[in-house]
C-alpha cells in the first residue's frame, strides 16, 4: 500500500511543478442527483463522482460493477465471478443503506430481506452517465438513501439518425453484442438498445479448493425511449426497461461445486414522466409515474454429489410510484423544490428445501406497504460564492408511522484562489422490509426503521486555472436501530455500527494528451453494540485502506490507450461453514489492468484490453472466486 500512495503523490507533485499545456476541469459541469435540479458542480457541496460515457468507454467497462469499484468511498464485494451476487458499501454502511436509481426509479428489490439491489446484471452499454453522491440523502430520496445515492441514466434520442453496432469475446467464452438506434422525427425523439451477454465465467466457490465446474452467466436486455415534445414548455418522455439473467451458482463453503444449482432474474422497468415550465412564473413542474417487476427464480435439484440436498425458491416483487416536483425561482438568490410521492411496495417468496434434516417450506404471502413523503429543499446562492442548500423531509409509512429527516449543506468558493471549502450534515431512515415486517418466522410487525446521522467536511483546490484539481474529505456516519435478531432469531431493533475516514482525489493531465486520476480511502467502522459478538471489532468486508490510478494517454484523434490500478486492503470476514463461526482476513490485493482502441475509420473502431494483467489470486468474500487474468477484443461500429 505504501508503495501505490507514493506514485501518487510523486505522479502529483511532477504535475503541479511541470504543468504548461492543459486540458481544463469544468466547474460548470451540470449534476441532477444531489439536488434533484440542474446544478453546476461549482456550486454543490456534497461528496459526489460522476462517470460520464466517455470515461466507461476509454476503460473499456461492460457492467456496472466494475465501473463502481474505482469510486472513492464505494467498496464492491462479489460472490464469485461475472453475474454473481454483488453488494455494494457506500462509507462502511451496509448495502441495503444505499440508494439505486435507473433513471430516476428506485430499483432497491422489496422481496429482499434487507431491500437491496444486486448489480451484478447491469451492462455498462448505453449509460450516458453515473452520479454517486455520498452520506446520507434521504431529505430527498427517502427510504434506502442513509449512506448515499448511486443514479445510473441512460442514453437518450435526438438528432439525426444514428446506428451503433458493437461486439466482444474473450476469455472464459466471453461474448457480448448490441445494437442502439436512435434519432428523431418532428416533435419525437427515440431510442433502442439491445444487447446480449454471456460467459462460461468461472467456478463461483474458488477453484482454490479444489473446485472445478465453471458458473455460466448469461443476460439479454432491452431498453427503449420515446420523448415528446408536445408544446414549447411541455414533454412527455416514457421509457421501458426489459432485463433478463441466467446464472448458475454454488453453495457456500469450501467445496461449494454444485452442477444444477441456478438463479434466474427477470426484471421489467415501466416509466412515464411529463415536465412543464412557465417561464414567467419561475415554475418548473415534474410528474412521474412508475411500475417495476421482478421476478426470480433458483432451484437446486438432487445430484450426484448433492443427493441428499435439494431447494426452491421463488419471488415476485412490485413497485409503484407516483411522484410530483416542483422548482420554483421566485427570488433572486434562491431556488425551492418541493414535491410530494407516494410509492406502494408488494412482494411475496415461496422457499422449499430438502436435507440431512428433513424438509423445510417457508411461505411469505403477499404483502405491502405504502409510503408517502412530503419534501421541502431550498438553494441558497449569496454574492455567487456561498452556497447554501437546506432541506426537511417527512415520510409517513402504513405500518411504523412517520419519521422526519433533515439535511445542512454549504460550499464557499473562493474565486480569488480557486478554493472551495464545503460542509454537510444530515440524517437518514431506513424503513423494514416487507419480509422484516411480515416474515411468520423471522418478522416483526413492531419494527422501527434504521436511523442514521453523518457530516463530512471538506476542501478542493484548483491549480492553473483550473486544470488541476486536487480535494480531501473527512466523513463520519452513525447508524442506530439496525435491524438484528433475538434469541428467538426474530428480527428486532438492536445494533448500532459508526463509520469514519478520509476521502481524497487528484485529477489533472501530466502533459496534453495525458489524463491522470487517483483516489484513496481510508475508512474505519467498528460495531458498538454492546450485545454483538463482534462488540468493538471492525465491519465485515470492509476494507480499511482503497486506492484506484488511472492514467490515459489519448495518442491522436484514432489511438487511446488507458491502464489503471486498484488496491483493496486487508478486512475481515466468517467463516460460516465452522462452528463456533470464526472470523478470519482477507489477504490485501493490486490488480492492474489495461486497454486499448483504434478507430481504423470514422466509423469503424477496434478494442482490446487486459484485465488482471498480472493473474493475481484474490477474494472478495470468503471462499469465493474471482476471475484471473482475462483477454478481451471488440468491434464498434457507428452508421
Amino acid at each position: 500500500m505504501k508503495y501505490f500512495i507514493t506514485l501518487i503523490f510523486f505522479v502529483t507533485a511532477s504535475t503541479i511543478f511541470a504543468q504548461k499545456d492543459t486540458m481544463k476541469v469544468d466547474l460548470s459541469e451540470i449534476v441532477i442527483t444531489a439536488t434533484k435540479t440542474e446544478t453546476p458542480l461549482r456550486e454543490l457541496a456534497s461528496s459526489l463522482s460522476v462517470i460520464t460515457s466517455e470515461e466507461i468507454s476509454r476503460k473499456q467497462k461492460n457492467n456496472v460493477v466494475d465501473i463502481l469499484r474505482e469510486v472513492p468511498g464505494i467498496s464492491i464485494v462479489q460472490q464469485g465471478g461475472p453475474g454473481k451476487l454483488s453488494n455494494v458499501f457506500i462509507r462502511g454502511a451496509n448495502p441495503g443503506h444505499a440508494l439505486v436509481l435507473i433513471d430516476g426509479v428506485e430499483m432497491n428489490d422489496p422481496s429482499t430481506p434487507n431491500n437491496i439491489y444486486d448489480l451484478s446484471s447491469l451492462q455498462s452499454n448505453n449509460i450516458e452517465r453515473i452520479e454517486i453522491v455520498r452520506g446520507p440523502q434521504s431529505t430527498l430520496y427517502g427510504s434506502d438513501a442513509m449512506a448515499g445515492v448511486i443514479n445510473i441514466i441512460t442514453k437518450t434520442g435526438g438528432g439525426k439518425q444514428k446506428l451503433n453496432i458493437s461486439t466482444e469475446g474473450g476469455s472464459n467464452n466471453y461474448y457480448k453484442a448490441g445494437i442502439n438506434a436512435s434519432g428523431s422525427y418532428s416533435v419525437f425523439n427515440y431510442l433502442v438498445n439491445i444487447s446480449r451477454l454471456s460467459t462460461d465465467g468461472i467456478s463461483s466457490i474458488s477453484s482454490k479448493y479444489g473446485n472445478v465446474e465453471t458458473d455460466k452467466f448469461q443476460n439479454d436486455m432491452v431498453n427503449a425511449k420515446l420523448g415528446m415534445n408536445i408544446i414549447n414548455n411541455l414533454k412527455l418522455n416514457l421509457n421501458y426497461r426489459y432485463s433478463y439473467s441466467k446464472s448458475d451458482l454454488d453453495q457456500f463453503d469450501r467445496l461449494g461445486d454444485d452442477p444444477n444449482f441456478y438463479y434466474n432474474l427477470e426484471e421489467q422497468l415501466y416509466k412515464g414522466e411529463l415536465n412543464y415550465d412557465i417561464p414567467q412564473l419561475g415554475w418548473e413542474q415534474k410528474f412521474s409515474a412508475s411500475f417495476l417487476r421482478r421476478l426470480t427464480h433458483s432451484g437446486d435439484a438432487v445430484d450426484d454429489v448433492r443427493p441428499d440436498v435439494s431447494s426452491y425458491n421463488y419471488t415476485h416483487a412490485a413497485k409503484t410510484k407516483f411522484d410530483w416536483q416542483n422548482t420554483i425561482d421566485i427570488l433572486k438568490n434562491n431556488r425551492f423544490t418541493l414535491g410530494i410521492e407516494t410509492e406502494l411496495e408488494k412482494a411475496n417468496t415461496d422457499y422449499y428445501s430438502t436435507s440431512a434434516w428433513g424438509e423445510y417450506n417457508s411461505f411469505f404471502p403477499v404483502s405491502r406497504a405504502r409510503t408517502t413523503g412530503y419534501y421541502l429543499h431550498d438553494q441558497i446562492n449569496l454574492f455567487n460564492s456561498l452556497f447554501s442548500t437546506i432541506g426537511i423531509r417527512y415520510d409517513d409509512h402504513e405500518r411504523f408511522g412517520g419519521v422526519t429527516t433533515y439535511r445542512f449543506a454549504t460550499a464557499y468558493y473562493i474565486s480569488k484562489t480557486n478554493t472551495k471549502v464545503k460542509f454537510t450534515y444530515g440524517t437518514g431512515f431506513k424503513a423494514p422490509s416487507l419480509y422484516y415486517l411480515n416474515d411468520p418466522m423471522f418478522g416483526n410487525p413492531e419494527l422501527r426503521p434504521e436511523k442514521s446521522r453523518g457530516w463530512d467536511a471538506g476542501i478542493e483546490q484548483f491549480f492553473a486555472n483550473q486544470n488541476i484539481s486536487i480535494g480531501v474529505t473527512y466523513f463520519y456516519s452513525n447508524f442506530s436501530d439496525l435491524f438484528g435478531f433475538d434469541e428467538n432469531f426474530k428480527t428486532i431493533n438492536i445494533a448500532e455500527a459508526r463509520s469514519s475516514g478520509i476521502e481524497a482525489f487528484v485529477n489533472f493531465k501530466l502533459i496534453p494528451k495525458i489524463d491522470i486520476n487517483a483516489n484513496y480511502t481510508f475508512n474505519e467502522t467498528e460495531d458498538v453494540s454492546p450485545e454483538s459478538a463482534d462488540y468493538e471489532m471492525p465491519l465485515l468486508r470492509r476494507a480499511k485502506h482503497t486506492a484506484n490510478l488511472s492514467v490515459n494517454y489519448q495518442f491522436n484523434e484514432e489511438l487511446n490507450f488507458n491502464a489503471s490500478a486498484r488496491y483493496k486492503g486487508k478486512r475481515d470476514d466468517k467463516d460460516f461453514s465452522t462452528f463456533p463461526v470464526s472470523r478470519v482476513a482477507l489477504s490485501d490485493y493490486t490488480l492492474f489492468n489495461f486497454a486499448a482502441s483504434y478507430k481504423i475509420y470514422d466509423f469503424l473502431k477496434i478494442t482490446g484490453r487486459i484485465e488482471n494483467i498480472f493473474d493475481k489470486y484474490y477474494e472478495e468474500v470468503l471462499f469465493y472466486g474471482s476471475l484471473g487474468r482475462s483477454f478481451y477484443a471488440g468491434l464498434e461500429m457507428n452508421l
